[in-house]
């Protein structure tokens, strides 16, 4: 195992870590930005050190198809391809059995993808993704799972979760690297509650490093995800990270951090800021808005970015509609607005003041936010 988990303070559910990786020493609870095929679309890995981003996610899926994990690992690694030198996690490929469904067939093999790249068949079995994220040389890895959306219903959902949990088996037995890559295991079974139950149960016997919740952020209501993410924290491990996959809206980071949750992953910041919209404590600033063209405020002005201390409404709004530097630039301060709540339930945590700062910003609008603060009361 190479990963050291240190809670440092606790309010009921919540808690603040220190998670020890081979490239990184993390705090949690943590953001992690989506780099795709090694990079996060706009910034430079300097800028990403710059806003204090402690893990970038990879997809094994993509990677694989291009550059190649075999590419990658003759030029010595992710970290260095991508020249990163903090900590990395890759996805095992079996998001993309529900985002590339139409190219895809699973069996009990594994799943064969049609390649978006040439057209030719690609077999992801659970033993070839381990095998491609060993070449590719993450400080976490993940298992490959069945992922089937959460608004299937009927005998698929168990299906899928029994078949995670005998993929778990092949993924620890081709794991080649387990003294310096880490192997999390992904509990699935819909919103059935009886079905995560088994599965986190027979997960947690693997004793693996850490542990994933997926296939939530599918579509869903936001109670039965909140509901899931706390059955599933309250079942796992104290002395392991929990990850709650494909979560990036800051409302749910909050929720999910006062359930027990650690570490998050989503497009959301930085696809939202491509459309032209920043995220701010309110919500979201439409930069594209007529009313922006002539807003010489900053586009948040409690924030300390780079771009909220160097440019105005009016300035991005011009870049937007015209400029590529315009989605830079809101994917920039996106995700150092992520990281920055990141870093505020850290710290209202171990400072003992959690309550107030989840006070604070569940009375925030929208209204959503307000519903977080019965939610809240009522799970924890």
């Amino acid at each position: 195992m190479a990963l050291r988990f240190e809670v440092l303070a606790r309010f009921n559910r919540a808690r603040a870590a220190r998670m020890t990786l081979p490239h990184f020493l993390c705090e949690t609870p943590l953001f992690m930005p989506v780099g795709t095929q090694g990079t996060i679309k706009g910034l430079t890995t300097s800028q990403l050190e710059e806003i204090g981003c402690q893990i970038i996610l990879g997809n094994t899926y993509h990677l694989a198809l291009r550059p190649t994990s075999e590419l990658i690992d003759e030029l010595g690694g992710l970290h260095k391809f991508m020249n990163w030198s903090r900590a990395l996690l890759t996805d095992s490929g079996g998001f993309q059995m529900v985002s590339l469904l139409h190219l895809a067939d699973i069996t009990e093999n594994g799943v064969t993808f049609q390649s978006p790249v040439d057209g030719n068949p690609m077999l992801l079995t659970p033993e070839e993704s381990i095998q491609i994220q060993n070449r590719i040389g993450a400080d976490i890895i993940m298992a490959l799972d069945d992922v089937v959306k959460t608004t299937t219903t009927g005998p698929r959902i168990e299906e899928a979760m029994y078949r995670t949990i005998r993929w778990i088996d092949r993924c620890i037995a081709a794991h080649q690297r387990p003294g310096e890559q880490n192997l999390f295991a992904i509990v699935q079974g819909g919103l059935d509650p009886v079905l995560r139950d088994i599965c986190v149960k027979a997960l947690t016997e693997r004793n693996l490093p850490g542990y994933a919740i997926g296939g939530l952020a599918g579509g869903e209501d936001k109670d039965s995800f909140w509901r899931v993410v706390a059955q599933c924290t309250a079942a796992l491990p104290e002395d392991k990270p929990r990850y709650v996959m494909g979560v990036g809206y800051p409302l749910d980071i909050v929720v999910c951090s006062a359930l027990g949750a650690d570490m998050y992953d989503c497009v959301y910041p930085t696809r939202t800021a491509r459309f032209g919209t920043a995220l701010v404590p309110e919500g979201v600033l439409k930069l594209k808005h007529k009313a922006m063209a002539e807003d010489i405020r900053p586009i948040d002005p409690t924030c300390a970015c780079m771009v909220c201390r160097t440019y105005s409404r009016a300035y991005i709004h011009a870049l937007v509609t015209k400029d590529a530097m315009g989605s830079q630039l809101l994917s920039y301060h996106n995700l150092y607005y992520m990281l920055q709540l990141s870093r505020d339930l850290h710290n209202s945590i171990i400072q003992g003041r959690f309550p107030e700062y989840v006070l604070v910003y569940s009375f925030l609008p929208p209204s959503p936010k307000r519903l977080f603060s019965l939610s809240f009361m009522l799970l924890c």
